[in-house]
């Protein structure tokens, strides 16, 4: 995780009934299990279920552990549980994961949100992202455009003016 942020920035803060934060190593395996479970039970069906399966056979915990080293990793919190995660790399969205249970309630929109925000502090001028085919409506839905040809499970996408 980046650490020469603003101190402001480190601080939990709270709104649609989350509490935004850094995540901690101690969160690996609850991180790991919501983006496992995320593309198996809410990629389908704008994803073939075996595709899904492909997807989450290759995450690990030490994938993990390793994004949470090396990338911006933010959680969302509701009622003390962790609902989902997000991480960036300076204009980069990195990842976006909602809590099945989770899904539907504003947890992926306002670390969304939470995140962008990070970037418009660092004025970037623009996000970019590879949305999967179940996250390509969300994010059309929230301003962003494709940037150019899909591969089988990618769509480069930006959101442009940030700042």
């Amino acid at each position: 995780m980046i650490t020469c942020l603003a101190t402001k920035t480190f601080e939990a803060q709270a709104t649609m009934g989350a509490v935004y934060r850094p995540a901690m190593h101690k969160d690996a395996s609850r991180l790991y299990d919501i983006r496992r479970r995320s593309i198996l039970e809410l990629a389908p069906p704008t994803m073939p279920a075996a595709e899904a399966q492909a997807w989450a056979s290759q995450l690990t915990l030490t994938g993990m552990e390793q994004k949470l080293r090396e990338l911006e990793v933010w959680v969302a919190e509701r009622g003390g549980i962790v609902a989902g995660w997000g991480a960036i790399r300076d204009d980069m969205l990195e990842g976006l994961y909602t809590a099945p249970e989770f899904a539907g309630q504003g947890v992926g929109a306002g670390l969304l949100n939470r995140l962008e925000g990070l970037m418009r502090e660092r004025e970037f001028p623009s996000v970019r992202l590879e949305a999967s085919s179940n996250a390509r409506g969300f994010y059309l839905r929230r301003g962003y455009r494709a940037t150019g040809p899909s591969t089988p499970r990618a769509w480069p996408m930006v959101k442009e003016h940030l700042a």
